[in-house]
Parts: structure tokens; C-alpha cells; sequence
């Protein structure tokens, strides 16, 4: 697998060209110099959603949630725990549907927390409702293939 594979910063948005085999070897940012994976999940709005979504190679996991939201908070743990385990392999993100809502929109987001897989800039799968971080894992992993 020596493909290159383009990354998106998670601090300055920089897309990264990397080969895949190094994805695992803690890269950093040629632009800020980075780590590139932190295993916390990255806080998108609007603009940021679309350069990960659009130019970076790993799906990404989206979680759609809101600060008014018990169970989105009670999952918030649970998907930090998930991000270090899933990275690099999968970029894991939060996005506030009271701040974004024309992008929960787009996706008709209809409750929270839901969590939605990109691949390739489409949607792959989506879950609604609260899960915990080994659950988060497991079907994150099934849906790609690699359960």
C-alpha cells in the first residue's frame, strides 16, 4: 500500500499528502507542524465540515449534537475514547447543530446525538441515539468493512 493519501490538519486545515503506511507512524503537519492525529475529535463548523469531508482520504465520523442535549452529553466521553482508538483510521469530528444548521440540515439530521460516516465525501451509514465508546468502535468498523 504505498499510495500517497491526503490528510486534513485537524489544527490549521492544511491538506496533507502522505503515504498510506505512515498514516500509523505519528505524522505531523507539513504547514504547522502538527500532529496530524490527536485522538480527540476535531470541532467543526461549516467551512471546516466541507474541507474534511471533501479532501481528506479516511472516512470521517461525524457526531451531530447540541449543548442543550443530556444524552449528547453523556456520549461526548464515549466518543473521545472511541477517536483514540479509531485514528488513523477513521477521523472522528463534532459538529453543533445549534450553531450549523443549515449543514444538519443538509443531511436532515432529525435528533441528536446522531452520528454519521463519511467515505469519499458521501454519506456511508448513520446511527441515531447515544452509544458507548466499544459500540461507537463495533459499528463504526462493521460499516467499513473491517469488523
Amino acid at each position: 500500500m504505498n499510495s500517497p493519501c491526503h490528510i486534513v490538519c485537524p489544527h490549521c486545515d492544511a491538506v496533507n499528502r502522505l503515504p498510506t503506511e505512515r498514516l500509523a507512524a505519528h505524522p505531523r503537519c507539513g504547514k504547522c507542524h502538527a500532529a496530524i492525529f490527536t485522538g480527540v475529535p476535531v470541532e467543526l463548523d461549516s467551512r471546516r465540515f466541507q474541507q474534511h469531508l471533501e479532501r481528506s482520504d479516511i472516512p470521517l465520523l461525524v457526531d451531530f449534537w447540541a449543548a442543550w442535549c443530556g444524552p449528547c452529553k453523556m456520549m461526548a466521553p464515549a466518543f473521545a475514547q472511541a477517536a483514540q482508538v479509531l485514528e488513523p483510521r477513521v477521523r472522528l469530528a463534532k459538529l453543533n447543530t445549534e450553531t450549523e444548521q443549515a449543514v444538519a440540515a443538509r443531511y436532515a439530521v432529525r435528533s441528536i446525538p446522531t452520528l454519521i460516516l463519511f467515505k469519499s465525501g458521501r454519506e456511508l451509514a448513520r446511527q441515531a441515539g447515544a452509544m458507548g465508546a466499544a459500540d461507537i468502535q463495533r459499528w463504526t468498523l462493521a460499516q467499513l468493512g473491517s469488523a
